[in-house]
């Protein structure tokens, strides 16, 4: 569960005052994996990053009763100078997950071969999304926070992570962003729309996605 009190965030730049969340409360269930729609400016990313705990709010609060993941494919906190098996045993040890698991884990899905064991400062944009997306997906969480990481990759690549993706729902909680209307309806079963610092919860994620294209057509 995860529940939004009296959340509000506003960003000032250049004198002009932006309001990503106005005011909500809104509660996601447990056991849901939830599609976050709205335009693109709307601040979905930045919500992802305030139910993460890496953006603080302007006002209220986010609360859950269970862990949450960093964004699923967030590679940022990786050290460049360490090898990937080095950056996925560092994780293990911080989550006190089992680090010869979840490294064999990583090695396996991520598919970068030698590539594993090279400094991850060496790594394409892909690579490094393909490593990101495997440690999340090693590490279990209540809810995991997804930011359009599962279009990463080949064919093969997305279909292997969509299968992960949902087994790990079978047990999990999700926060799913993605500008792919398909992806949605794969990935998730309830939908909420943000849209002008309003976020409205629909249990029905056919219902949010009709919202959402509704709005889209107001632009």
């Amino acid at each position: 569960m995860i529940e939004f009190r009296n959340l509000t965030k506003v960003f000032h730049l250049r004198g002009q005052r932006k309001v990503v969340a106005d005011n909500i409360n809104v509660v996601f269930p447990t056991g849901k994996a939830v599609g976050l729609l709205g335009r693109n400016g709307a601040g979905k990313s930045t919500l992802l990053k305030m139910i993460a705990g890496t953006m603080d709010a302007t006002e209220g609060q986010i609360i859950s009763d269970g862990s949450i993941s960093w964004p699923v494919g967030f590679a940022g906190s990786f050290h460049g100078e360490l090898t990937g098996a080095q950056n996925a045993r560092f994780i293990a040890r911080i989550y006190g997950v089992d680090t010869d698991e979840l490294v064999d884990f990583v090695r396996d899905f991520a598919g970068l071969g030698g590539h594993f064991d090279l400094p991850f400062r060496t790594y394409s944009a892909g690579m490094k999304s393909r490593l990101a997306f495997g440690v999340s997906m090693a590490v279990p969480f209540d809810t995991y926070l997804v930011d359009e990481v599962t279009s990463v990759g080949d064919a093969s690549f997305r279909a292997k992570s969509a299968e992960v993706f949902n087994a790990r729902m079978e047990h999990a909680s999700a926060v799913v962003v993605s500008h792919g209307m398909g992806q949605i309806k794969q990935l998730c079963d309830a939908g909420a729309v943000l849209n002008e610092g309003v976020l409205t919860y629909y249990e029905d994620v056919e219902e949010a996605i009709a919202v959402h294209q509704q709005n889209m057509k107001s632009i």
